[in-house]
């Protein structure tokens, strides 16, 4: 008999997994924030779940603690905290932002563009932990961190969304030429490495 902590026959109760648990719970806490203006305690938070959502990875691949389950909590929590980060840009940073905003524009339609073309082929959003991906998440981390703890800074907030422009532009080309959607998609690179090699 299966323990009741078993989903898809794996262990989920670990460390990782809590630290993206904990990325949910928090949705509401920070969408009330936005809703009532209040900015401080919505930097706070979410400048803790950017940091956990670096965590939860690393910890997962130190420790051997990666499940089917896990990328899938962490995909959700990671579209969630994006989500989140960039209503509360609009909400409490649109002034310095407006007048560069054609890089949030592309941005944020490379990356609806992934995950419309993930559910039409694969009736699921993205979950490739693409390693462009994961260092575009820390680039925007920092962005989003400075943006809401210190300052507008144009070169971090540029190099951040032109990076991951061009890693949303790969994740939309790895999601046409894979047959299947699975979480150890590193790159094309890597699948083109694969396939000549047999």
């Amino acid at each position: 008999m299966k323990a009741r902590y078993e989903i898809w026959g794996e262990n989920v109760i670990n460390v990782p997994n809590f630290l993206s648990l904990y990325r949910l719970l928090m949705f509401p806490v920070l969408f009330m924030f936005i809703l009532y203006g209040i900015e401080r305690p919505f930097a706070i938070l979410l400048c803790v779940n950017l940091v956990t959502d670096i965590l939860d990875g690393l910890i997962a691949r130190q420790f051997k603690l990666q499940t089917k389950f896990g990328a899938k909590l962490d995909s959700v929590a990671d579209i969630g905290t994006y989500i989140l980060a960039i209503f509360g840009l609009f909400w409490f940073k649109w002034q310095v932002i407006e007048p560069h905003a054609i890089y949030l524009y592309v941005f944020l339609a490379t990356y609806l563009m992934g995950h419309l073309v993930s559910l039409i082929r694969f009736k699921t959003f993205p979950a490739l932990h693409l390693v462009s991906i994961k260092v575009g998440a820390y680039m925007q981390g920092i962005f989003f961190f400075t943006l809401f703890m210190f300052e507008f800074n144009y070169w971090i907030y540029v190099i951040a969304l032109v990076y991951g422009i061009l890693s949303y532009i790969e994740e939309i080309v790895v999601l046409l030429v894979i047959k299947e959607m699975r979480e150890d998609h590193r790159g094309l690179y890597w699948i083109f490495k694969k396939r000549r090699n047999g």
